[in-house]
């Protein structure tokens, strides 16, 4: 079956969620254009959610993803968080910060029921998640409006548990891939394969449709990932220039850098494993540094240094997530670069 099928849109592209780098107005774009819009819901308010979503209805009436986290809240270890501040430290002292004035800052949520009393006034066509999947309750509920669901695997045992489990449809999320893993059956980062090599072994793998995702960023790639398979493709990085994109502009500017050239998978910015351009703090203190506390408590101790950097126009301490081939960002209208990648 292809995506078209599955969810009745015109072309087989998925626009990825992107927390921190949009908002509805690229997904209403994109729905708009004949692909799959996708509005990030992990860091938003049931208030705000609820705003997004009155905006998208209002302005399309095609189908549209909305996207949730599924990790387990970790519990805080004040010893952990201690030694992770001290070891920014120093950063505190070039930028004149007292850490005992760092307050916590905006959380990523799992979803949880109260998401789910916001979707059912508005029952969206799909609703994906990353780190495997809520509680069977809450997939019950979901289904009941329904919307299909899908979900990120990074590993042929993550797609299978996911079938198992369900889903309509699976994204296969290769190395390349910019922002965060999906891994969720292992954190184990030897596990993680390429998107051409991971792609045709979960389609021989599960029986459900399969999306291609990771480096993947101009028609021609689209076509590869179709003739090995895919039944469609989840593009995210290429939109991170359009002008519906809230990418900020320190990002922007190191997107059409050299630096884009140069990624890697860092836990600095949120304790787990993203993919971002590498920058001085990465390459300080490693891009994986053990003293980072677990998913998503890092978040608040380098918070403050990001602002007064970015403050400056500096990128030193900004998670500035992307894949490996940023060569189809473009700074042209959503529904422009939507159609270019279905174009062969």
């Amino acid at each position: 079956m292809t995506l078209q099928q599955l969810i009745g849109i015109d072309l087989p592209l998925i626009q990825a969620p992107m927390a921190g780098a949009q908002g509805s107005a690229l997904a209403i774009a994109v729905s708009n254009a004949g692909a799959l819009g996708s509005l990030p819901c992990a860091m938003l308010s049931a208030d705000a959610m609820r705003m997004e979503l009155e905006t998208i209805t209002a302005q399309t009436d095609k189908p549209y993803n909305v996207n949730f986290f599924c990790h387990t809240p970790p519990t805080p270890q004040p010893e952990r968080e201690a030694a992770w501040r001290e070891v920014l430290t120093p950063y505190y002292a070039e930028f004149q910060i007292d850490p005992a004035s760092i307050a916590a800052g905006p959380g990523r949520n799992p979803f949880n029921a109260a998401a789910a009393d916001v979707l059912a006034d508005f029952k969206p066509a799909v609703v994906s998640f990353h780190f495997g999947l809520p509680s069977a309750e809450l997939l019950a509920r979901v289904r009941s409006w329904g919307a299909k669901i899908i979900s990120s695997a990074t590993t042929v045992a993550e797609a299978r548990w996911l079938e198992a489990h369900g889903v309509d449809a699976i994204i296969a999320q290769g190395l390349e891939a910019g922002g965060h893993r999906g891994l969720f059956l292992s954190h184990d980062l030897t596990t993680q394969v390429g998107t051409f090599a991971l792609l045709p072994q979960i389609v021989r793998a599960v029986k459900v449709p399969v999306i291609a995702a990771g480096g993947i960023a101009d028609a021609q790639g689209v076509q590869a990932a179709l003739a090995l398979g895919a039944a469609g493709v989840q593009i995210g990085t290429a939109y991170l220039l359009c002008p519906e994109a809230t990418t900020s502009a320190v990002h922007r500017a190191a997107l059409q850098s050299d630096a884009a050239h140069h990624t890697a998978l860092t836990n600095l910015f949120s304790g787990r494993p993203a993919r971002g351009i590498v920058n001085r703090v990465m390459r300080e203190l490693g891009a994986i540094n053990p003293a980072a506390p677990a998913f998503p408590l890092a978040t608040t101790a380098i918070a403050p240094l990001r602002a007064k950097a970015e403050a400056q126009g500096s990128v030193d301490f900004s998670p500035l997530w992307a894949g490996q081939n940023a060569s189809g960002c473009q700074a042209v209208p959503a529904a422009e670069l939507t159609r270019a990648l279905a174009t062969w």
